[in-house]
């Protein structure tokens, strides 16, 4: 199976469970890979027949970007679920960093994989 990827896609939201994160926006990373079957679209030329990433990140900036949660995990697991139920796609693996969050870091977060990748 064939991937699909977006990579760094920065979208500020509000995140975190302490009182200042919650009066604060704050940039998140999302590394994101789709499996998808590239051969129909490719065969084609046509981007009507792909798994259109900007749709994609389109998508997940309005949802994101009007979202309110404590915890990454909770935002991971409803974009995954954005992505497999909107976009058709059987597995994901999407990575959610939170930059500067921690100290002596570059980033903090989660790193899951939805469905199964055929």
């Amino acid at each position: 199976m064939d991937t699909v990827f977006i990579e760094d896609l920065r979208i500020d939201a509000v995140i975190g469970i302490y009182d200042w994160e919650r009066r604060v926006r704050q940039t998140l990373s999302f590394d994101i890979e789709m499996a998808f079957d590239n051969t129909v679209p490719a065969g084609s030329d046509d981007i009507a027949l792909t798994l259109n990433y900007k749709e994609v990140s389109r998508r997940l900036i309005d949802y994101v970007g009007a979202s309110s949660f404590g915890l990454v995990e909770t935002l991971a697991e409803r974009c995954a679920g954005i992505i497999r139920e909107e976009f058709g796609v059987g597995w994901v693996r999407l990575k959610l960093s939170k930059p500067g969050a921690v100290r002596g870091a570059k980033a903090v977060g989660v790193c899951i994989e939805r469905g199964t990748r055929t």
